[in-house]
């Protein structure tokens, strides 16, 4: 008799418009019971169903979103008791991988490109307080988008880099047409930290060539530096070499133009002892 009375109250309810969920509340019956019992019930969604279902997405959203920061700031309070503070050393090699991205490996001229307002920042402090760059030697080229306001921008990044109006260099503004598409992307452009030498050796080609020895050392340090090795033979194009993974051979033939650079890059990066 108890199961013919809840089933009779869920056929009533279900004819009024109730989901499954809110009769499996009110009367404590599994889903899968309900659907044998209610195959066969005509179902319209009540208002009060229907305005749960517009409102489930957006609920949906928020609880997705909750998690995601509560989960951020875990991750977060995590990374801040592991790293503590950083130490010169550290603001060293992080620099160097700063400058490895997004730094310009011309010879002889040092130079940081990015848009993100952090990695300018961090850029200028490793050239301050690591290359003892003085602030004098550094001059600043903004590349704007024909949808950026000039005068904002150069504002915006002298305060970001804290250096003067009087050093930034002729704002270059792209107008051809297939960029287009970034128009309001970059509100601020991309920023050009550029060392100048002025009249000292030390922050000319001479930092440039240092900090590459730096990037060079660490590739060397991680096992990723590269092998430059001469083929004997036409036939031998390609060679494999035995672990770190990382290594990368530029094969070139004897008799070739590109054997003495080939040596002369061997004796400035010896391969390690494995090899």
């Amino acid at each position: 008799m108890a199961v013919k009375r809840l089933r009779a109250q869920a056929i009533a309810l279900r004819r009024r418009g109730w989901s499954y969920n809110i009769i499996r509340q009110r009367l404590g019956i599994a889903k899968s019971t309900l659907s044998g019992w209610l195959v066969d019930v005509p179902y319209t969604p009540n208002h009060t169903v229907r305005e749960r279902m517009r409102a489930g997405p957006l609920k949906s959203a928020e609880t997705r979103q909750r998690r995601r920061l509560e989960q951020i700031t875990a991750l977060r309070a995590e990374a801040h008791e592991r790293m503590g503070q950083l130490s010169a050393r550290d603001l060293w090699f992080l620099g160097l991988g700063l400058y490895i991205g997004e730094g310009t490996k011309l010879d002889g001229m040092t130079q940081i490109i990015n848009s993100d307002p952090r990695v300018v920042r961090l850029g200028m402090r490793w050239l301050r307080e690591i290359c003892q760059v003085p602030l004098r030697n550094i001059v600043v080229a903004v590349h704007l988008y024909p949808d950026t306001s000039q005068e904002g921008a150069l504002r915006y990044w002298s305060r970001v880099t804290g250096v003067p109006r009087s050093q930034f260099e002729k704002t270059q503004v792209d107008r051809r047409l297939k960029v287009a598409k970034k128009r309001g992307r970059l509100p601020y452009g991309t920023a050009h930290i550029k060392i100048r030498r002025r009249g000292d050796h030390r922050f000319g080609a001479t930092l440039h060539r240092r900090i590459m020895a730096w990037i060079d050392i660490a590739y060397e340090n991680c096992g990723c530096s590269l092998v430059v090795k001469p083929l004997p033979s036409k036939e031998e194009s390609r060679v494999r070499f035995p672990p770190p993974a990382f290594c990368f051979a530029l094969p070139v033939r004897q008799g070739s133009g590109m054997v003495g650079y080939a040596e002369s890059l061997r004796r400035r990066f010896p391969p390690p002892t494995i090899f």
